[in-house]
């Protein structure tokens, strides 16, 4: 569809013309009642402007917007006119109404600080956004579960994430900057000599300022794909460095089980981490090996109970919603199992169909679930966790992602994780390392913070060392 538009929101107008199913191509003109009238009905176009927006017919007047010196009071109109205007014109609503952004709960934070009545909160969010009654509800019952880890921030202490970039394969609907351990495997020692200098650094710098880690996240890619004399080799570093016995948190991705073993399961142990993520994404053999993963059901289980053995004080597992050829019984199946389990977290995420990944390039290839099945998943899932004492603690959503919907994370009571809420929320400092990797800059008080990414690229990261340190460096500035 023809979009005619004259100010700067077209990532707000082509992100909802995209979850109201039309694909919006921009020409930037000026745009008035006049120019309008001179187009045909007999074509798709848009026409947003100030005043008025146009779709097919359906005319909408936004008395004094341009009036308005709010930036995002502009943002805010122009959204509920497009909005109206498509779902006028579709008959459809999206459950989250006119929001397009990654982090729709940093609405409600400032909003909570006023003490409202949850009645004038949830009106206040249905008139000016839309959203629906339901996916308020689970924002008001995040924001509750957030609000005990962003009030009084205490800002010296920050967050450090390490990036593994390796895995034993790609997942077809994954996109992250990870490395084929077949192809790239050789790397692994170079990678972790780069990696230990940005830990160094990065310790000088914390004395200088001093600032102190008080949460650390190793992800990825598959960090347990690391060999056990790699991974101690970077553990006796950061031991050494940080005070590891006593951090808030100490998470390790270990997403595929053909990578834990008994022995690295036991060096996580003797250097304080506390959380494992364990991520089956299904549990149906036929999707497993369908989205290139070389494990089954059973391996799953087997390395669930060896983890659980070592009496880590948290496990984490990440559940996708709507993956290729799965329907609701897979999904109910999926959740039963991992119910059975019972780790203390379970994150569940609603497949997104990423740009860069395998699935992307051959979606035609696939069955993927319409809007009113994954819909149906995500009900079923939120009130059975919620019936079996796990809670809602944080959200985020993606672009391209099924149904319009978002990713949960829930837990239960006790084993909230500080570094998602501080990720997501971006009140709270994070130093990332790695190649691929982003830190951010935040400070709550000033509601102000910046991302600062590093070299993308493993082999990019390997050789541009004195530029990988100034980055680390940036981030104290």
């Amino acid at each position: 569809m023809k979009v005619y538009i004259n100010h700067d929101f077209k990532y707000e107008v082509g992100h909802l013309m995209q979850a109201f199913g039309f694909s919006p191509d921009f020409v930037s003109r000026e745009v008035d009642a006049e120019f309008v009238n001179t187009l045909s009905y007999e074509e798709d176009f848009v026409a947003v402007y100030c005043n008025l927006f146009h779709v097919k017919g359906a005319k909408l007047a936004l008395n004094d917007l341009c009036e308005r010196d709010q930036k995002r009071a502009i943002k805010r109109l122009n959204s509920k006119t497009v909005y109206e205007c498509l779902s006028a014109h579709t008959q459809k609503d999206l459950p989250w109404g006119t929001l397009v952004g990654v982090r729709p709960i940093k609405i409600v934070h400032p909003l909570l600080q006023a003490n409202p009545s949850e009645s004038s909160l949830k009106s206040y969010l249905k008139r000016n956004y839309y959203i629906s009654d339901q996916k308020i509800d689970l924002m008001l019952k995040v924001a509750q579960a957030e609000k005990p880890f962003l009030e009084d921030i205490d800002l010296k202490p920050i967050s450090l994430y390490l990036s593994v970039p390796f895995c034993p394969s790609q997942c077809l609907y994954c996109s992250f900057p990870s490395n084929s351990l077949e192809k790239k495997g050789y790397l692994m020692e170079a990678y972790l000599d780069v990696l230990i200098k940005e830990i160094e650094c990065a310790h000088r710098c914390l004395k200088e300022t001093g600032q102190r880690v008080d949460c650390i996240y190793i992800g990825g890619g598959t960090p347990t794909s690391l060999t056990k004399d790699a991974f101690e080799r970077l553990l006796l570093v950061l031991n050494e460095r940080f005070d590891l016995k006593n951090l808030k948190e100490f998470t390790i991705e270990a997403g595929r089980p053909n990578t834990i073993s008994k022995e690295k399961l036991a060096l996580f142990k003797d250097y304080h981490v506390s959380r494992l993520c364990l991520n089956p994404q299904t549990m149906k053999d036929e999707t497993l090996k369908l989205i290139g993963r070389a494990h089954t059901v059973e391996a799953i289980k087997d390395v669930y109970k060896l983890i659980r053995s070592f009496d880590f004080k948290t496990i984490n597992m990440d559940l996708i919603l709507g993956l290729p050829g799965e329907n609701f019984e897979d999904v109910k199946n999926t959740l039963e199992a991992v119910l059975r389990l019972g780790p203390e977290n379970i994150t569940v995420h609603t497949l997104a169909i990423k740009k860069h990944s395998l699935l992307n390039y051959a979606t035609d290839d696939f069955q993927l679930a319409d809007g009113q099945m994954v819909k149906e998943m995500i009900d079923y899932v939120q009130s059975t966790l919620e019936d079996h004492g796990y809670m809602p603690y944080y959200l985020y959503r993606q672009k391209n992602i099924a149904g319009n919907f978002e990713n949960v994370g829930y837990s239960k009571p006790g084993h909230v994780s500080t570094y998602n809420i501080r990720i997501i929320e971006e009140k709270h400092s994070i130093l990332a390392l790695g190649p691929g990797a982003v830190s951010k800059k935040c400070d709550a008080s000033k509601d102000y913070f910046e991302r600062i990414p590093t070299i993308k690229g493993l082999e990019a990261y390997i050789d541009r060392q004195e530029d990988v340190l100034d980055k680390v460096k940036d981030f104290f500035k």
